[in-house]
């Protein structure tokens, strides 16, 4: 049987997801070129809430996780800025975006991706939401969650590899906070137990 914690978690995420949904209708009928970004420190939801967005999505749609972006564990300003540049700025101008998959088992660029500039576009991860890219995004979701749970939620899901790079991220995501306040940012704010 779940435990309360994942049925509150599944609860917020899942109206998250219909509260998206309903602004991509509002936008767009059949949600051609909408774009959302989805920002939240770890653990708070982003990958499943754009799994579910994804799943529900009606008509083409391109989901991208920063963790494909980030250039190692202190890249996390440097793939934001990446993504925005390589991927959301061609999107947003109605062209395809061709960037290159972060190879973290080689620490090194690996394959060369492509976005399609005729989809909507979901970007989920730490760092997305700044001034420079919240204009290029109709709906901006900002997920906020307490730390214990958050870490607990991280830990489960990704266990010892991430473990000893917990402190070193949540360190970027802090400085993130403070230079680019995603929250004031966000067309949505969703609390997640």
């Amino acid at each position: 049987m779940p435990s309360r914690s994942t049925d509150l978690f599944d609860a917020a995420i899942t109206e998250a997801a219909r509260r998206v949904h309903e602004a991509a209708d509002a936008l767009s009928v059949d949600r051609a070129r909408v774009a959302v970004l989805i920002d939240g420190q770890s653990g708070a939801g982003k990958t499943t809430l754009a799994a579910l967005l994804r799943d529900g999505w009606r008509g083409a749609v391109e989901v991208v996780a920063l963790d494909d972006v980030y250039p190692g564990w202190d890249g996390l300003a440097a793939g934001a800025d990446a993504a925005r540049e390589q991927i959301l700025e061609p999107w947003a101008a109605g062209e395809s975006a061709r960037w290159n998959r972060w190879d973290w088992a080689r620490s090194a660029p690996g394959d060369e991706m492509l976005t399609r500039a005729d989809a909507s576009l979901i970007i989920e991860g730490s760092g997305v939401l700044t001034e420079a890219s919240a204009p290029l995004a109709a709906i901006r979701v900002w997920l906020d969650s307490p730390e214990a749970t958050r870490r607990d939620r991280a830990l489960a899901r990704d266990g010892d590899t991430y473990r000893p790079y917990w402190d070193r991220w949540a360190a970027q995501e802090r400085q993130h906070l403070e230079r680019d306040h995603p929250r004031t940012l966000a067309t949505l704010v969703v609390d997640v137990p």
